[in-house]
């Protein structure tokens, strides 16, 4: 496969400067299964079956998570997930808040988990993206979270909207936080960065991080890695040492 041909000079390391994006969205997503893991803290989205499985570690004040979710192999993701080929699952961080000061992260993690007590969270998730606010600002407060889940149907009601003041799914917020951390091991003990990507087990090695902002690429990627799920990496990445995941 010609993949690797795109990547060269189109890693990201990590959370960065924005760049621009429209407004498309992919319908669909209001008739996917969606669930809490035994874990407690990885939240999967689509087809338990699906043949190919991309776990995500995302801060929502990640400007670069953003990227991803607007412009690279995010939409390429939400649709291969709609269709049933693709399951997502989710270990959701709140890392910048410490970092940049505030609590936006935390809140909006904590909404994310409200929302998938009423089976939104895959909606709402994508309408957080859709309207990040700069990373420096601390935008999502209760208000603008509790504004922003107008745009999801069936979202709001008392419950929701009590669980987002009162941050009801705490625990969940520090938990899944401890989850992101411990992905890091020993070589990244503070976590593995956001985004980071791991497809069957094997995460994208940091030198092919680009793949993900690329939808062409990405898509072809999750195409090939459907007709060959076992041994995908050998020939994706033939001279980069994988690292599997904690699964």
């Amino acid at each position: 496969m010609a993949l690797t041909a795109a990547l060269p000079g189109v890693a990201l390391a990590g959370c960065g400067q924005r760049a621009g994006h429209g407004e498309g969205a992919y319908s669909g997503l209001e008739a996917v299964p969606e669930k809490l893991g035994a874990d407690g803290t990885t939240i999967t989205v689509g087809n338990p079956h699906a043949p190919v499985r991309v776990h995500l570690y995302e801060d929502p004040r990640c400007p670069v998570c953003e990227e991803f979710e607007s412009t690279g192999g995010g939409p390429e993701l939400r649709e291969a997930t709609v269709r049933g080929e693709t399951r997502t699952e989710y270990t959701l961080a709140s890392f910048l808040d410490d970092r940049l000061g505030g609590s936006g992260s935390k809140k909006a993690v904590n909404a994310l988990r409200a929302a998938l007590a009423e089976g939104r969270f895959a909606e709402y998730h994508q309408v957080l993206y859709r309207h990040q606010p700069e990373e420096s600002e601390d935008g999502f407060t209760d208000d603008r979270l509790l504004e922003l889940a107008e745009r999801v149907d069936g979202l709001r009601s008392p419950a929701f909207d009590s669980a987002v003041k009162g941050m009801k799914y705490r625990a969940f917020v520090k938990a899944s936080e401890k989850a992101y951390e411990d992905a890091g091991g020993s070589a990244r003990p503070g976590g593995p960065g956001t985004p980071t990507a791991e497809i069957n087990t094997i995460r994208i090695p940091a030198d092919y991080n680009g793949v993900l902002f690329d939808a062409p690429v990405f898509s072809n990627l999750l195409r090939e890695i459907r007709r060959e799920p076992e041994d995908w990496q050998n020939y994706v990445f033939p001279d980069v040492a994988t690292t599997p995941g904690p699964f």
